[in-house]
């Protein structure tokens, strides 16, 4: 919705790439592998691709604690390096609160955003 941001959105589909160094997320070989298997979705360069940040943390760092929260955060991988690292480009979808890791059980709690996002 910014025309600020706007304009470095398709930024991945034309930069340069130095071979043996991966210095964006465009680079790897998950990028490339997905861009095989949805070759739909990738021809369009505007399609936002999202990266899914999850780690666990005790809030009072007593790991003695019954408890732990687990953020979710979401990355928008098709802005440069510089940007899409910063904190205006992470997005806090939820805190998934507990007695432990949500471990295999962590796809319920996902659910939501995947509906969001379909």
């Amino acid at each position: 919705m910014s025309s600020r941001t706007a304009k470095h959105m398709t930024w991945h589909q034309s930069h340069d790439v130095v071979d043996g160094v991966m210095v964006h997320p465009s680079n790897s070989e998950a990028w490339k592998h997905f861009n095989s298997v949805h070759p739909h979705f990738s021809a369009e360069s505007r399609n936002v691709r999202l990266g899914l940040c999850i780690d666990g943390f005790n809030p009072f760092g007593s790991f003695d604690a019954p408890y732990s929260c687990w953020p979710v955060i979401l990355t928008v991988y098709n802005l440069p390096s510089g940007m899409c690292m910063r904190l205006k480009f992470m997005f806090l979808f939820m805190i998934i609160p507990g007695s432990s890791n949500p471990g295999r059980n962590i796809d319920v709690c996902l659910h939501p955003l995947i509906d969001e996002l379909t």
